[in-house]
């Protein structure tokens, strides 16, 4: 089976849950962010296949479907690793120790924004806003929030997701 398509049991699938999707918006066009999340939950990240598949269930181009996907930052163009850890580097963030933060995980970890570790564990980001100003400088894991970090605790936080011990918030 090419990757650049579906298996037929896996894309009648996404039909019907893309079908239901779409049943809540007057216009369909409108279930675009929501397709994304639905592929890329099948992939993921939204993927080429997944692009075609939305394109094809909402009549627009493979270009305008892309478009969208790259504008939104939870929309992941290529696959990341089993935890995506994000530092806001945004203005209070930066200030009240996220360019620090983030800078002690590059090193510690051995990536740059938008990579991944060689065992596949974490892919660190930069993050523009995590919207979370009352509690900085904010990391996230999974969409998780772990507020009020410093550079060790979130070299900690990283070393617990690597030795696939369980974190909260």
């Amino acid at each position: 089976m090419s990757q650049s398509t579906y298996a037929p049991e896996a894309e009648q699938r996404l039909r019907s849950e893309a079908a239901e999707i779409l049943a809540r918006y007057p216009d369909p066009r409108s279930g675009l962010l929501p397709l994304l999340h639905l592929v890329q939950s099948e992939d993921g990240y939204v993927s080429p296949r997944g692009i075609a598949l939305c394109a094809d269930l909402l009549d627009l181009t493979r270009a305008e479907v892309s478009a969208v996907a790259t504008f939104y930052s939870q929309y992941k163009r290529h696959p990341n690793g089993e935890y995506t850890v994000g530092v806001c580097t945004n203005a209070l963030c930066a200030v009240m120790g996220g360019d620090v933060i983030f800078d002690r995980l590059a090193e510690h970890l051995g990536v740059g924004h938008d990579e991944t570790t060689e065992d596949g564990r974490i892919t660190l980001e930069q993050v523009e806003c995590n919207a979370a100003c009352d509690y900085a400088p904010v990391v996230m894991v999974n969409w998780e929030f772990f507020d009020n970090q410093t550079p060790t605790s979130a070299v900690d936080l990283v070393d617990q997701l690597t030795a696939g011990r369980p974190v909260r918030p």
